[in-house]
């Protein structure tokens, strides 16, 4: 699985309706709207680099509101979940 995350620029009058409507595409697991530099961060999960082409560039970019988009793609996860998992093996 491949992990994206699309820091937006929104057109401020039209957060909530541009924020829902990247959730609503298919491959955006996720939607944030949030302070700071961006107005929305999106978690884009595809199999495929392929797909990132077809969510990011073919849907969430056009969408009605979305100004620019800035993307981020993760090499590896560092959860607490992994961690504590890491840490358990073998014991009972």
């Amino acid at each position: 699985m491949i992990t994206a995350f699309v820091l937006v620029h929104t057109a401020a009058d039209r957060i909530p309706e541009t924020a829902q409507a990247i959730a609503d595409l298919d491959g955006v697991s996720e939607v944030y709207s949030c302070a700071g530099d961006v107005d929305l961060v999106a978690i884009v999960r595809v199999r495929e680099h392929e797909q990132l082409a077809d969510v990011i560039a073919g849907g969430l970019s056009k969408v009605d509101g979305v100004r620019s988009t800035d993307t981020h793609i993760a090499f590896r996860s560092y959860s607490q979940r992994d961690t504590e998992a890491a840490f358990s093996v073998g014991l009972d």
